[in-house]
């Protein structure tokens, strides 16, 4: 895997820039990208705060692709904590995708191929290629983005354990993020909450199970209105800028321990509560998709 020296600090590139680089060479792992030719479309983040060193970041990613060798999609319940805890943002400068441009692009195109290329093709004349969206996409599709905001939205004030728990499974962060509903905080903790049940219980067809969970939550929500029937206190924005804050003085995160988020509110434990109940009820009903009738025909 080609091995990109990062720059100092964080940057953003315009999505409408990031086409010309991502070749179908640079997508299967043949070619380097013009890493140069990258930072001269960039635009440096004029706020001079050490949140937005690369060096902490890279660290994290060379340390996910050594522990995760062998099994590269648990890399991301290990990294995605680690990752909000290092990169501390309001969600205002977490939803600009020039940022996560720039990350995949000019600090980090080699985790992006290493997570999300399969096994034993870069180098390939017949290679796959890693999904253009992957780099520069949506979100929930994202490299970075993705693990990011599935730490924010399923982290329950400073506690990171249900990020865990969510991101152990790569149908809940693949669907889950795609829904409005988790917006709603006991929502979003609720459906951890069914995922450990149905993981503990050692349920078959677990991720179809979760999908089904994730599409009855989302037709539910649209008449239930989950923030009504189970309230949920507003954010604390002051606890979220002391902990942005404290990056300038904070130590790397903890490899072998989660870190501690920011203490701007837990979900109330009543909503969370009652929504659980309710999702168990629709996970027990939910059908679950049809296999047979979704495999091609032999004729």
């Amino acid at each position: 895997m080609m091995r990109y020296e990062a720059p100092e600090r964080l940057a953003t590139l315009p999505s409408a820039a990031v086409s010309t680089y991502l070749t179908s060479g640079v997508r299967a792992g043949q070619e380097r990208l013009p890493q140069v030719a990258v930072l001269r479309a960039s635009t440096a983040i004029a706020d001079d705060s050490a949140r937005w060193d690369t060096a902490p970041v890279r660290e994290l990613l060379d340390e996910a692709m050594h522990r995760f060798a062998g099994s590269r999609a648990a890399a991301d319940a290990w990294l995605a904590p680690r990752l909000h805890a290092t990169l501390r943002m309001t969600r205002a400068e977490a939803a600009r995708p020039e940022l996560w441009n720039f990350l995949a692009l000019a600090v980090a195109p080699d985790y992006v191929l290493w997570r999300h290329l399969a096994p034993g093709e870069a180098g390939d004349d017949t290679a796959g290629r890693v999904s253009a969206p992957r780099f520069s996409g949506p979100h929930y599709t994202q490299a970075f983005a993705r693990l990011w905001w599935a730490a924010e939205m399923f982290r329950d004030g400073h506690d990171y354990r249900p990020v865990e728990i969510a991101c152990g499974s790569q149908d809940m962060i693949n669907t889950a993020l795609r829904l409005d509903a988790i917006d709603h905080k006991p929502t979003a903790l609720a459906m951890v909450r069914v995922l450990k049940g149905l993981a503990d219980a050692r349920a078959t067809r677990l991720g179809d199970r979760v999908n089904a969970l994730c599409a009855a939550v989302n037709a539910a929500g649209s008449t239930l209105m989950y923030d009504v029937i189970a309230p949920h206190d507003a954010a604390d924005h002051d606890a979220l800028a002391r902990w942005i804050e404290d990056a300038e003085v904070a130590p790397a995160v903890p490899w072998d321990g989660l870190p501690d988020g920011p203490e701007d509110g837990a979900a109330r434990r009543a909503s969370l509560d009652l929504l659980t109940v309710m999702f168990e009820r629709f996970s027990s009903a939910a059908p679950l998709r049809d296999r047979d009738r979704a495999r091609p025909s032999d004729s």
